[in-house]
């Protein structure tokens, strides 16, 4: 059964079907094998609105239209510009800046792609005139947007934590120190680059500037205090925060910047919407092929014939982030998480693992699978946004997934990287 469905899923993708279309034909050819005198429509309609039913998935479409209105307003430019007139005049300054800009867009929008867009767009020409190569600017985008997955309010985690029924807060407040460690070799790097590459430097900015741009940024800033202080206070729950952040940022654009108009939340929450469909029909067509594989018991099959249930905690993260990594190298990462993560969960258990360990670790490697070739969503996503050739885009990724996948063993032999803050704020 699992061969037929591997075909048939298969034979789909490679003819351009989107990937909710091979899901629920897998999970289909499931149940025909599994329960052949059953109605197949109402049973795969039951287990598809069962995946979608957890309330903790509100928080998804929430904290994607704050960054929609964010990325259509003033707020993302003015943290970007408040980021800049502190560093830009050190080596490597402008990159120092996109990379920070992404840790701070992560923390409103959680979505690598939606930081892709929003800090993309006004960084990477000012990079290109500063004397940048366009190769470096690109794959610095598309890898430091990885920093976003982590930091909260990470999408990845909701749904890692709905799938494996972990804590949410408790994934969020997690993702912080892997991601500031991200952010501080990525800096590195580029301070190293733009010295060998002689790349000059802008004047240093006065104090005065930085000051002006502390002011403009003070309102967008609230957005990281607002959802992490919240949850971290125990203020608000991951769904409460989100819906919190979606007011906030229409208070900011409509009447603080005056940016957009009622007539514009509009359009953009129709944007929202329609990616909301597409994201919410992976969710359920996901949910529906992870049940029929845990009730055929395939992986458990899987796993035994490879000898993963005997393995050690240590062999099994790196069995863990392996599978992750090459997932998202060719399948968005919501359905691999959607998928693998059933998968793996008895031998988590089994082994004693901490589920936010490892929830943290799959995360990281959804983001680094997400921004590594050949089929990589942010790599497809900087294509269409700044129109540059794929193999242009990818030609600067290979330090950056050096420095990533570094992190990822450290984050293996080091787990405080993840659980001292965890630990920290949930008293343990």
């Amino acid at each position: 059964m699992a061969l037929v469905m591997f075909l048939v899923m298969t034979t789909l993708l490679l003819l351009g079907f989107p990937m909710m279309i091979p899901l629920i034909a897998g999970a289909l050819v499931g149940v025909v094998e599994l329960f052949g005198d059953i109605d197949k429509t109402e049973f795969m309609v039951q287990q598809m609105l069962g995946g979608i039913r957890p309330s903790s998935l509100i928080a998804v479409p929430m904290f994607m239209l704050a960054a929609d209105i964010m990325t259509r307003g003033h707020s993302a430019d003015r943290l970007i510009d408040m980021v800049i007139t502190f560093v830009r005049h050190i080596k490597g300054g402008l990159a120092i800046s996109a990379s920070t800009a992404c840790a701070l867009f992560g923390a409103v929008s959680g979505s690598t792609q939606a930081t892709v867009v929003a800090v993309g767009g006004p960084l990477r020409p000012r990079m290109l005139k500063a004397g940048y190569k366009d190769s470096f600017v690109l794959a610095l985008i598309v890898n430091s947007s990885d920093i976003a997955f982590l930091i909260p309010p990470s999408i990845g985690m909701i749904i890692y934590g709905v799938v494996s029924k972990s804590s949410i807060p408790e994934l969020f407040i997690a993702g912080i120190g892997p991601g500031l460690l991200i952010l501080v070799l990525f800096s590195i790097y580029s301070m190293i680059y733009a010295t060998i590459k002689g790349v000059p430097t802008e004047p240093a900015a006065s104090w005065r500037e930085r000051l002006t741009a502390v002011r403009r940024a003070l309102w967008p800033l609230g957005f990281p205090f607002i959802i992490i202080g919240g949850i971290f206070g125990g203020i608000f729950s991951p769904t409460e925060a989100a819906a919190v952040s979606v007011l906030y940022a229409l208070f900011l654009e409509v009447l603080v910047f005056r940016s957009i108009t009622i007539r514009d939340f509009y359009s953009i929450a129709k944007s929202t919407g329609m990616v909301t469909g597409v994201v919410f029909i992976l969710i359920g067509a996901g949910a529906a092929f992870a049940w029929v594989l845990s009730f055929a018991q395939i992986p458990q099959q899987l796993l035994g014939a490879i000898g993963f249930t005997e393995m050690g905690p240590t062999a099994v993260l790196f069995v863990i982030s392996a599978a992750f990594f090459v997932g998202c190298m060719f399948v968005d990462p919501i359905v691999v998480i959607l998928i693998l993560v059933p998968i793996f969960a008895p031998a988590v258990k089994s082994t004693g693992l901490d589920p936010i360990l490892v929830g943290t670790l799959i995360t990281l490697q959804a983001a680094i699978g997400s921004a590594t070739p050949p089929f990589g969503c942010d790599i497809f996503t900087a294509v269409a946004v700044f129109k540059r050739p794929y193999l242009e885009v990818i030609k600067g990724t290979p330090p950056f997934i050096f420095i990533l996948l570094s992190v990822s063993v450290a984050l293996i032999f080091y787990p405080q990287i993840a659980l001292y803050l965890r630990d920290l704020a949930f008293a343990r």
